[in-house]
């Protein structure tokens, strides 16, 4: 699953971070496999916003799942201290963490300058940072830079993306590849067969190797799910008008409100490109999802006010998906 810590109407960051853990804690015992944190920057209704620190935490609080970014968005780190901060995880919880990297701002031109972020990297300039990163994750060399644990870890590397090119890039590189089939499910297929293609094997992967994550809003009938979905559907009409919110809707705001013809056209185009739905429907929208890209792993987003709903879409696609 990826999480990215949603503050919603009456919550803070402090709660919102806290509910991640009870979160990460939950869907362990459903079975899962990962759970990653995002980043986000100056962006009140999201609270992650240090993957590294987050995944400190949901490993200590996890003991089965494996822990990682989703992700770390290079540009805006040395790729030294990322190596450091992911040595020294992999140190504490050998075997469970994953480095997931993505070359988005998450932010805006202010919050970028306040990072000290030198512009956005081109391909060939990002590929450098990664190739950098990857580097210290090997034993050191006679007058190399010393990344402490970081020499004796080697967590997978996965790169972030919704775009053909990343896929490209992540080939061209032999990483691991992480699609975001939520921000732009049109280019997804086109994305990991590209990936696939153009594979080329490195020293840690002899094959290509890709998950797909999407916005997953389960429930126990195709009506509860679309009900359930209203306050993050209601924040995407937000998002798109330009319209900055401190937190996300609660399920009283969003049943309140009153879509306009073209509003809802917009929220119901998305949300029958994601696992948006009753059990059943999920199911077959999983498996055409992962049929159609070829994906080895599904992730998760899940956004919805209630804890236990959120619990509850989990545990239903488990089983929509193992079934």
């Amino acid at each position: 699953m990826l999480d990215v810590a949603p503050v919603w109407r009456g919550g803070t960051a402090s709660s919102a971070l806290r509910a991640s853990l009870s979160l990460a804690a939950a869907v362990e015992r459903l079975g899962y496999r990962r759970h990653w944190a995002a980043e986000h920057h100056n962006t009140p209704c999201l609270a992650a916003t240090a993957p590294a620190v987050m995944a400190g935490q949901l490993a200590n609080a996890t003991s089965t799942l494996r822990i990682g970014s989703g992700g770390v968005l290079l540009p805006n780190h040395a790729p030294l201290v990322v190596a450091e901060q992911f040595g020294m995880l992999s140190a504490f919880h050998p075997g469970r963490i994953d480095l997931g990297v993505g070359r988005a701002p998450g932010g805006d031109a202010r919050t970028a300058q306040a990072l000290r972020r030198a512009g956005n990297p081109g391909d060939e300039e990002f590929a450098e940072q990664l190739a950098a990163l990857a580097g210290y994750f090997t034993p050191r060399r006679d007058g190399a830079i010393d990344a402490g644990a970081a020499g004796e870890q080697r967590p997978p590397i996965w790169l972030l993306g919704s775009s053909p090119a990343s896929a490209r890039t992540a080939a061209r590189l032999g990483l691991r590849y992480a699609y975001a089939h939520q921000i732009n499910p049109a280019a997804s297929e086109e994305a990991l067969h590209a990936y696939r293609d153009g594979f080329q094997p490195s020293e840690d992967l002899a094959e290509p190797y890709a998950l797909v994550c999407a916005t997953a809003i389960v429930a126990e009938s195709d009506a509860a799910a679309d009900r359930l979905a209203r306050p993050y559907l209601l924040s995407r009409i937000w998002m798109r008008a330009g319209t900055r919110f401190d937190a996300f809707p609660d399920q009283a705001a969003a049943d309140a409100y009153s879509f306009s013809a073209q509003e809802h056209d917009h929220v119901r185009n998305f949300a029958d490109r994601q696992l948006v739905g009753g059990r059943d429907t999920v199911r077959h929208k999983a498996s055409e999802l992962i049929a159609g890209t070829g994906a080895d792993e599904l992730m998760a987003l899940t956004l919805m006010p209630g804890h236990d709903d959120r619990v509850n879409s989990y545990r239903l696609l488990a089983e929509a998906v193992r079934d």
